[in-house]
C-alpha cells in the first residue's frame, strides 16, 4: 500500500539513500537537494513527503504554493527510487498527492515542469490527467509545462 509520510528524524537517513537511474539524474535533484528546496520554499507552504510502500520509503515529493500567475500548486520534485520504478508506485503516489491538494482547495490546478527526455514521467503525468499547457520556459527549452485541473 502506497502512502505519504512527513520527513522525520526517524526516516531522514533512509530517505537520504534514495536515488534514481543515472539517465534521470539530470532531471531530478537528489534527496538532499529536494529537502533543501523544501526549506528554501518554506514561505511558499512547501511540503516534502516521503513516498512509502508499506513501511519502506521508496520516493520523495515536493509541492509548493505558486502564488504568481497562474496561481496553482507546483509539484516541483517527484521521484521514485530506481529499484521501485515500473511497478505503478509513482502513479499511485501521484493520485494521493492530487487528492490531498484537492482537499486543501487553495488552488484549482497543479503544474509540473517535465523534461521531454523523461518519457516515463511524461506517461505517468498524462495517465493521471495532466495536459500540456503549451508553455515553454525559454530557460528550459527541453521541458514541457503540464497542468492538472481539479474540475
Amino acid at each position: 500500500m502506497i502512502h505519504l509520510s512527513p520527513i522525520t528524524e526517524e526516516n531522514f537517513l533512509r530517505v537520504m539513500h534514495l536515488s534514481v537511474a543515472e539517465d534521470q539524474k539530470g532531471f531530478l535533484s537528489d534527496p538532499a537537494g529536494i529537502l533543501a528546496r523544501g526549506y528554501v520554499y518554506r514561505d511558499h507552504n512547501a511540503r516534502v513527503w516521503a513516498i512509502c510502500h508499506h513501511d519502506r520509503e521508496i520516493g520523495l515529493a515536493l509541492v509548493r504554493d505558486m502564488t504568481e500567475e497562474p496561481a496553482c500548486y507546483e509539484l516541483q520534485q517527484f521521484m521514485i527510487d530506481t529499484q521501485y520504478q515500473g511497478h505503478g508506485y509513482g502513479y499511485a503516489a501521484l493520485k494521493i498527492i492530487l487528492s490531498l491538494l484537492q482537499e486543501e482547495g487553495r488552488f484549482s490546478s497543479v503544474e509540473v515542469c517535465v523534461n521531454c527526455a523523461a518519457v516515463q514521467a511524461l506517461r505517468v503525468y498524462q495517465k493521471a490527467g495532466f495536459v500540456d499547457t503549451g508553455y515553454v520556459d525559454e530557460s528550459l527549452p527541453n521541458c514541457r509545462n503540464l497542468r492538472f485541473s481539479f474540475a
